[in-house]
Protein backbone atom coordinates (compact mmCIF):
# COMPACT_ATOMS: atom_id res chain seq x y z
CA UNK A 1 0.00 0.00 0.00
CA UNK A 2 1.47 3.39 -1.24
CA UNK A 3 1.97 5.94 1.54
CA UNK A 4 0.45 9.51 0.38
CA UNK A 5 2.98 11.96 -0.43
CA UNK A 6 3.23 15.37 0.73
CA UNK A 7 3.49 18.41 -1.47
CA UNK A 8 7.66 18.97 -1.44
CA UNK A 9 8.97 22.53 -0.16
CA UNK A 10 12.23 21.08 -1.16
CA UNK A 11 14.76 23.11 -3.66
CA UNK A 12 16.34 21.06 -5.83
CA UNK A 13 18.53 20.45 -8.93
CA UNK A 14 17.29 18.78 -11.78
CA UNK A 15 19.85 17.29 -14.31
CA UNK A 16 20.36 14.29 -17.67
CA UNK A 17 17.63 12.29 -19.11
CA UNK A 18 17.33 8.76 -18.73
CA UNK A 19 16.46 6.59 -15.48
CA UNK A 20 15.61 8.77 -12.64
CA UNK A 21 18.05 8.69 -9.72
CA UNK A 22 17.04 10.99 -6.42
CA UNK A 23 19.97 12.23 -4.39
CA UNK A 24 19.73 12.24 -0.46
CA UNK A 25 22.97 14.50 1.21
CA UNK A 26 24.69 14.29 4.12
CA UNK A 27 24.16 16.56 7.46
CA UNK A 28 25.36 20.05 7.15
CA UNK A 29 25.77 19.39 3.31
CA UNK A 30 23.80 19.91 0.57
CA UNK A 31 23.41 19.03 -3.74
CA UNK A 32 26.15 20.94 -4.69
CA UNK A 33 28.58 20.36 -1.95
CA UNK A 34 28.51 16.65 -1.90
CA UNK A 35 27.38 15.46 -5.26
CA UNK A 36 29.03 18.39 -7.72
CA UNK A 37 31.79 16.79 -8.51
CA UNK A 38 30.23 14.03 -9.75
CA UNK A 39 27.11 15.46 -11.06
CA UNK A 40 28.45 14.96 -14.59
CA UNK A 41 29.00 11.52 -14.07
CA UNK A 42 25.37 10.77 -12.90
CA UNK A 43 23.14 13.18 -15.18
CA UNK A 44 24.88 11.62 -18.22
CA UNK A 45 22.58 8.45 -17.61
CA UNK A 46 20.18 9.42 -15.99
CA UNK A 47 17.89 12.10 -15.08
CA UNK A 48 18.60 13.40 -11.68
CA UNK A 49 16.65 15.16 -9.11
CA UNK A 50 18.78 16.47 -5.92
CA UNK A 51 16.65 18.23 -3.71
CA UNK A 52 18.65 20.06 -1.03
CA UNK A 53 17.67 19.22 2.72
CA UNK A 54 15.83 22.62 4.50
CA UNK A 55 18.67 25.19 5.60
CA UNK A 56 20.48 24.44 2.66
CA UNK A 57 21.62 25.60 -0.88
CA UNK A 58 18.20 26.30 -2.52
CA UNK A 59 15.63 25.33 0.73
CA UNK A 60 15.14 27.82 3.21
CA UNK A 61 15.56 26.81 6.77
CA UNK A 62 12.98 24.54 8.85
CA UNK A 63 10.45 26.23 11.25
CA UNK A 64 9.81 23.00 13.10
CA UNK A 65 12.24 19.77 13.85
CA UNK A 66 12.88 17.02 10.95
CA UNK A 67 11.95 13.82 10.95
CA UNK A 68 13.23 10.85 9.39
CA UNK A 69 9.56 9.67 7.54
CA UNK A 70 8.39 13.27 6.64
CA UNK A 71 12.36 14.05 4.92
CA UNK A 72 12.38 10.88 3.29
CA UNK A 73 8.80 11.55 1.77
CA UNK A 74 9.32 14.84 0.92
CA UNK A 75 12.23 13.39 -0.94
CA UNK A 76 9.92 11.10 -3.06
CA UNK A 77 7.63 13.67 -3.63
CA UNK A 78 10.23 16.12 -4.88
CA UNK A 79 11.22 13.41 -7.23
CA UNK A 80 7.77 12.60 -8.47
CA UNK A 81 6.75 16.30 -9.01
CA UNK A 82 9.60 16.56 -11.37
CA UNK A 83 7.61 14.03 -13.70
CA UNK A 84 10.35 10.93 -12.51
CA UNK A 85 8.01 8.01 -11.16
CA UNK A 86 10.41 5.20 -10.16
CA UNK A 87 14.38 6.07 -9.47
CA UNK A 88 17.04 4.43 -7.72
CA UNK A 89 18.23 6.27 -4.46
CA UNK A 90 21.72 7.42 -3.59
CA UNK A 91 22.31 8.14 -0.10
CA UNK A 92 25.12 9.95 1.52
CA UNK A 93 25.94 10.02 5.35
CA UNK A 94 22.79 10.92 6.50
CA UNK A 95 21.34 10.52 3.39
CA UNK A 96 21.66 7.00 3.72
CA UNK A 97 19.16 6.10 6.26
CA UNK A 98 16.80 8.66 4.44
CA UNK A 99 17.12 6.22 1.56
CA UNK A 100 17.01 3.37 3.66
CA UNK A 101 13.64 4.86 4.59
CA UNK A 102 12.34 6.08 1.18
CA UNK A 103 12.47 2.77 -0.22
CA UNK A 104 11.13 1.10 2.53
CA UNK A 105 7.96 3.29 2.70
CA UNK A 106 7.89 3.48 -1.43
CA UNK A 107 8.61 0.20 -2.61
CA UNK A 108 6.90 0.85 -5.54
CA UNK A 109 9.12 3.83 -6.34
CA UNK A 110 12.51 2.64 -5.27
CA UNK A 111 14.36 0.38 -7.90
CA UNK A 112 18.05 0.55 -6.57
CA UNK A 113 19.97 2.18 -3.67
CA UNK A 114 23.56 3.02 -3.02
CA UNK A 115 24.47 3.50 0.31
CA UNK A 116 27.79 5.93 0.65
CA UNK A 117 29.34 6.60 4.22
CA UNK A 118 26.23 5.53 5.54
CA UNK A 119 25.09 3.99 9.28
CA UNK A 120 21.81 2.65 10.34
CA UNK A 121 22.26 3.96 13.65
CA UNK A 122 24.69 6.36 14.96
CA UNK A 123 26.65 4.13 17.85
CA UNK A 124 28.50 6.04 20.70
CA UNK A 125 31.43 7.30 18.93
CA UNK A 126 29.35 8.97 16.40
CA UNK A 127 26.79 10.37 18.42
CA UNK A 128 30.03 11.89 20.39
CA UNK A 129 31.33 13.33 17.22
CA UNK A 130 27.67 14.80 16.50
CA UNK A 131 27.31 15.88 19.66
CA UNK A 132 30.65 17.79 19.83
CA UNK A 133 29.92 19.17 15.91
CA UNK A 134 26.76 20.75 17.36
CA UNK A 135 28.02 22.18 20.67
CA UNK A 136 30.40 24.37 18.51
CA UNK A 137 27.93 25.09 15.91
CA UNK A 138 25.38 26.14 19.36
CA UNK A 139 28.51 28.20 20.96
CA UNK A 140 29.08 30.14 17.35
CA UNK A 141 32.89 28.85 17.54
CA UNK A 142 32.90 28.27 13.67
CA UNK A 143 37.26 28.18 13.59
CA UNK A 144 37.26 25.38 16.20
CA UNK A 145 34.30 23.98 14.55
CA UNK A 146 35.50 24.02 10.83
CA UNK A 147 38.86 22.50 12.28
CA UNK A 148 36.89 19.67 13.58
CA UNK A 149 35.46 18.72 10.90
CA UNK A 150 38.54 18.70 9.04
CA UNK A 151 39.91 16.27 11.50
CA UNK A 152 37.45 14.16 11.24
CA UNK A 153 35.94 14.74 7.45
CA UNK A 154 39.49 14.23 5.74
CA UNK A 155 41.31 10.75 6.14
CA UNK A 156 45.01 11.59 7.63
CA UNK A 157 46.59 10.94 4.25
CA UNK A 158 44.69 13.57 2.49
CA UNK A 159 45.60 16.12 5.33
CA UNK A 160 48.56 15.31 5.65
CA UNK A 161 49.74 16.17 2.37
CA UNK A 162 47.84 19.84 2.74
CA UNK A 163 49.76 22.89 2.75
CA UNK A 164 49.77 25.50 5.79
CA UNK A 165 48.50 28.27 3.78
CA UNK A 166 45.63 25.56 1.35
CA UNK A 167 44.89 24.21 5.29
CA UNK A 168 44.32 27.85 6.73
CA UNK A 169 42.03 28.85 3.42
CA UNK A 170 40.22 25.70 3.54
CA UNK A 171 39.45 26.40 7.29
CA UNK A 172 37.97 29.94 6.62
CA UNK A 173 35.71 28.53 3.72
CA UNK A 174 34.54 25.53 5.70
CA UNK A 175 33.85 28.46 8.80
CA UNK A 176 31.73 30.75 6.70
CA UNK A 177 29.70 28.08 4.73
CA UNK A 178 27.99 26.06 7.17
CA UNK A 179 24.66 25.62 5.97
CA UNK A 180 21.72 27.29 8.68
CA UNK A 181 19.76 24.23 8.82
CA UNK A 182 22.73 21.87 10.25
CA UNK A 183 21.27 22.05 13.83
CA UNK A 184 18.49 20.38 12.44
CA UNK A 185 20.59 18.06 10.79
CA UNK A 186 22.49 16.75 13.82
CA UNK A 187 19.10 17.01 16.17
CA UNK A 188 17.77 14.51 13.63
CA UNK A 189 21.12 11.82 13.38
CA UNK A 190 20.97 12.05 17.02
CA UNK A 191 17.92 11.83 18.32
CA UNK A 192 15.58 9.99 15.58
CA UNK A 193 17.68 7.93 13.17
CA UNK A 194 17.35 4.32 13.35
CA UNK A 195 16.77 2.03 10.80
CA UNK A 196 18.11 -1.40 11.74
CA UNK A 197 14.32 -2.47 11.35
CA UNK A 198 13.56 -1.75 7.65
CA UNK A 199 16.93 -3.57 6.45
CA UNK A 200 16.48 -6.88 6.20
CA UNK A 201 12.94 -6.07 3.87
CA UNK A 202 15.02 -4.31 1.18
CA UNK A 203 14.27 -6.20 -1.79
CA UNK A 204 15.66 -3.82 -4.29
CA UNK A 205 19.23 -4.05 -5.60
CA UNK A 206 22.05 -2.12 -2.98
CA UNK A 207 25.65 -0.97 -3.15
CA UNK A 208 27.26 -0.22 0.13
CA UNK A 209 30.25 2.02 -0.42
CA UNK A 210 32.86 1.96 2.43
CA UNK A 211 35.04 4.88 2.96
CA UNK A 212 37.74 3.15 4.13
CA UNK A 213 39.47 5.64 6.20
CA UNK A 214 36.76 7.46 7.17
CA UNK A 215 36.51 9.05 10.71
CA UNK A 216 33.22 10.37 11.37
CA UNK A 217 30.86 7.62 9.91
CA UNK A 218 33.42 4.43 10.61
CA UNK A 219 33.39 1.09 8.13
CA UNK A 220 31.54 -0.61 11.54
CA UNK A 221 29.13 0.96 9.93
CA UNK A 222 29.23 0.25 6.49
CA UNK A 223 29.74 -3.10 7.09
CA UNK A 224 26.51 -3.34 9.65
CA UNK A 225 24.60 -2.14 6.33
CA UNK A 226 26.78 -4.43 3.81
CA UNK A 227 25.53 -7.62 6.65
CA UNK A 228 22.28 -6.55 7.39
CA UNK A 229 20.93 -5.83 3.50
CA UNK A 230 20.23 -9.12 2.05
CA UNK A 231 22.04 -9.46 -1.51
CA UNK A 232 23.74 -5.98 -0.99
CA UNK A 233 26.77 -5.33 -3.04
CA UNK A 234 29.88 -4.30 -0.93
CA UNK A 235 32.17 -1.74 -2.34
CA UNK A 236 35.39 0.43 -1.04
CA UNK A 237 37.12 3.78 -1.57
CA UNK A 238 40.30 4.73 0.12
CA UNK A 239 38.77 7.51 1.59
CA UNK A 240 37.83 9.75 4.48
CA UNK A 241 34.20 11.29 4.92
CA UNK A 242 34.58 13.06 2.21
CA UNK A 243 34.58 10.93 -1.03
CA UNK A 244 33.74 13.73 -3.28
CA UNK A 245 36.66 15.52 -2.33
CA UNK A 246 39.18 12.56 -2.15
CA UNK A 247 37.80 10.62 -4.63
CA UNK A 248 35.07 11.86 -6.80
CA UNK A 249 35.87 9.99 -9.84
CA UNK A 250 36.18 6.43 -8.35
CA UNK A 251 33.23 7.39 -6.56
CA UNK A 252 31.16 8.79 -9.24
CA UNK A 253 32.24 5.31 -11.76
CA UNK A 254 31.12 3.00 -8.96
CA UNK A 255 28.11 4.75 -8.45
CA UNK A 256 27.33 4.90 -12.53
CA UNK A 257 28.57 1.55 -13.34
CA UNK A 258 26.03 -0.23 -10.21
CA UNK A 259 22.93 1.30 -11.58
CA UNK A 260 24.21 0.19 -15.09
CA UNK A 261 24.62 -3.36 -13.90
CA UNK A 262 21.54 -3.14 -11.86
CA UNK A 263 19.21 -2.41 -14.55
CA UNK A 264 20.09 -5.80 -16.89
Amino acid sequence: MSIALPSSSLGRVVRGTGPGLLLAHGAGGGIDANYGPVMDTLAAEHTVVGPDYPGTGRTPRAETPLSLDGLADELVATAVEEGVETFAVAGYSLGAPVAIRAAARHPDRVTALVLTAGFAHPNPRLLLAARMWRDLLRANDLEHLAGFLSLIGLSAPSLDAVGQDDLDAALKTTAATIPPGTPEHLDLLIDHVDVRADLTALTVPTLVISTTLDQLVTPHHHRQLGDAIPGARYAEIPTGHLPFVEQPGRWGSLIRDFLRDSRT
